[in-house]
């Protein structure tokens, strides 16, 4: 038996009350917001930080 579970869209902020745990497009309320942040991801929209150093800056000990 599948449990019900609560959803909260990350695009829209939808919430899904009693929604089924199998529920197909999942974090998202609707194929349409799924396919709204893989545009977003394909449009480098998302960025992921990293530690790296812009290019051109200099090292503690000078350039390598």
């Amino acid at each position: 038996m599948l449990r019900a579970v609560r959803i909260t869209c990350p695009i829209c902020k939808t919430v899904l009350e009693n929604a089924p745990e199998n529920h197909e497009p999942r974090p998202f309320c609707s194929a349409r917001c799924k396919l709204v942040d893989l545009g977003n991801w394909l449009n480098e929209s998302y960025r992921i930080p990293t530690a790296e150093r812009p290019e051109g800056s200099e090292g503690e000990f000078g350039p390598s």
